[in-house]
């Protein structure tokens, strides 16, 4: 197994303290050589933070990948395929202040970490940091960046950045402490557009969510041989609102999502049929945002509505608002889901 150079070693500089603020919480499913690839970046990061690994994979594969990788991982086995979930498993056995999210197709720029932890010390009501997104070998810029630069939420004084209700969940550093109070990823959800329901549960107990551009996160998708999942985030939309928001709202987006299935929209039967399925378990578990958090919500639909998003990151038709600032539509897949993991989803209990 790879060692570091000896403390004192002639012509070898001893290796600088890691932070120990930061645990990067990555999910994994069946892409070793990805999941490999990922952690070769954290590894090389100045921070040096430990990291830990949740495996929803179906046989050993990535184990045996990530044993002896020099990175200090620790490896997480689900009994089942937890989906988005899986964050909230790692959260809960990080031992820092701080988590920063990554996906196996995903890293962080170097120094963006010390940045984050920096501006959680320095902010206690900050319970997230939403970082700029930069795409492929490219390094392009996430059609998302410019929808939480747009975000017409006011700057609040003791919150760093932009104040926004989304964020993508690779790109992303939470406060553990926030994190667990607010429950985490919901349970509903599983995966597809699941950002936005926990940015609403922060801020609902007055955490802030911010836009923070100077961190950035690296995004590399292999989106060959994939299929889309967009009936994931309409399905993830309308529960969402029928968590959270009023009935006026929940019934639009429901009465959209039926339209859209009416007229064959790609994924909208799917998504409103297993819709119907959770809605019993949704409407036992929903709590309306309080006022002050609702009245943020709707200066983001009424952006939507008039048109005043970033064109390049509009959402698809029904799913206005905070699903389009979760930036979740027809983006590949970030936990390497693949046809076999839609039943796993299915199985899934509500």
């Amino acid at each position: 197994m790879p060692t570091e150079p000896a403390p004192g070693r002639a012509g070898r500089r001893a290796p600088a303290p890691a932070d120990g603020r930061v645990t990067v919480a990555v999910i994994t499913r069946d892409r070793a050589a990805s999941l490999l690839r990922t952690l070769d970046a954290l590894a090389a990061l100045p921070e040096r933070p430990p990291v830990i690994v949740v495996d929803n994979s179906r046989d050993d594969g990535t184990r045996r990948a990530v044993a002896g990788h020099p990175a200090p991982v620790r490896l997480l086995r689900a009994t089942a395929n937890t989906g988005a979930l899986g964050r909230n498993l790692a959260v809960r056995h990080a031992r820092t202040p701080y988590v920063a999210f990554s996906d196996d197709d995903s890293w962080w720029e170097p120094g963006s970490l010390a940045r984050a932890a920096d501006l959680l010390d320095r902010h206690p009501r900050l319970g997230l940091l939403a970082a700029r997104t930069l795409v492929g070998d490219e390094a392009a810029e996430d059609p998302l960046n410019a929808v939480l630069a747009a975000s017409p939420l006011p700057p609040e004084p003791d919150l760093p950045g932009r104040p926004v209700l989304g964020f993508l969940g690779c790109a992303s550093v939470v406060r553990r402490e926030a994190f667990l109070s607010a429950g985490g990823f919901h349970p509903l959800l599983f995966f597809g557009g699941e950002e936005t329901l926990l940015a609403y549960d922060l801020a609902a107990r007055d955490w802030g969510v911010a836009y923070e551009p100077t961190l950035c996160a690296r995004h590399h998708p292999e989106d060959h041989g994939r299929t889309g999942r967009s009936f994931l985030v309409r399905r993830n939309h309308v529960l969402t609102t029928c968590l959270r928001r009023p009935w006026p709202v929940a019934l639009r987006a429901g009465a959209a999502l039926a339209r859209a299935a009416a007229a064959d929209a790609p994924g909208a039967r799917r998504a409103l049929r297993e819709t119907l399925t959770r809605l019993p378990a949704t409407l036992a578990r929903r709590d309306p945002l309080p006022p002050h958090v609702e009245h943020a919500a709707r200066l983001l639909d009424r952006q939507w509505a008039e048109g005043r998003a970033p064109a390049a990151a509009a959402p698809p038709a029904g799913q206005a608002g905070q699903a389009g600032q979760a930036g979740q539509a027809d983006r590949p897949e970030q936990d390497g889901r693949d046809d076999r993991d839609d039943r796993d989803e299915e199985n899934a209990a509500p």
